[in-house]
Parts: structure tokens; sequence; C-alpha cells
């Protein structure tokens, strides 16, 4: 970034305080995108992928997909 001369921080800084940022709230990002997919774990569940993480090198996400996946197999066996 240049190096601003006094007056140009000055416009700068009068702008940024005196400017009200425009935002679109039709414009949703990743966290509002995602906040119904999260879960909360209890410290134990936690515990347990994040060993799964090191132990696997695998992501916590891909852990409970994995997990996801043997217990649907197993119920359509057993059923």
């Amino acid at each position: 970034m240049p190096i601003l001369t006094d007056e140009e921080a000055d416009a700068l800084d009068e702008l940024l305080t005196k400017t009200t940022p425009l935002t679109n709230p039709n414009v949703q990002g990743p966290f509002i995108k995602n906040r119904d997919t999260m879960i909360i774990l209890d410290r134990f569940s936690a515990e347990y992928l994040k060993a799964k993480m090191l132990a696997t090198k695998q992501t916590p996400a891909e852990q409970i997909h994995r997990m996801i996946r043997r217990e649907m197999a197993h119920t359509d066996a057993a059923v």
C-alpha cells in the first residue's frame, strides 16, 4: 500500500467515518447459508472426532459422512 500524504489520509479518514456502507440484505454469505447444517457436539464427541481426524487425516465432515454411511448400510442390511 502506498504511503499517503497527510491530506490524503485526512480525506480517506473523512470518507470512511462519514459514509454509511451500502449493504444488500438479499445477499447471503457463507455463514448464513450454512447455519442450518451446523451441529453442536458434546465434549466427548468432539474429542473423538478430533482424535479420528488426527489419526486418519480426514476432516470431521468426512468422518461424520463415513459414520452415517456405515450406519445406513448396517440398517439396510438388518432390514
